[in-house]
């Protein structure tokens, strides 16, 4: 069962169309990734909204 996560809001988290996955482009130290693996929520201090529409309401 995979595990519910906020991963797919995320502007760091990315598909790479030759591996057709999605990945994290953000560089993990080994501790933060244990964390990350071991625990439920875990909350990513890298995690930015993935805005598309943040530069649109800028110009308006």
């Amino acid at each position: 069962m995979k595990k519910n996560s906020i991963c797919d809001n995320c502007a760091h988290y990315t598909y790479d169309e030759e591996a057709e996955e999605y990945f994290c482009m953000v560089n993990l130290d080994e501790d933060e990734m244990a964390r990350f693996m071991s625990h439920f929520r875990f909350e990513c201090p890298y995690f930015r909204l993935d805005d598309e529409y943040r530069l649109v309401r800028k110009q308006m």
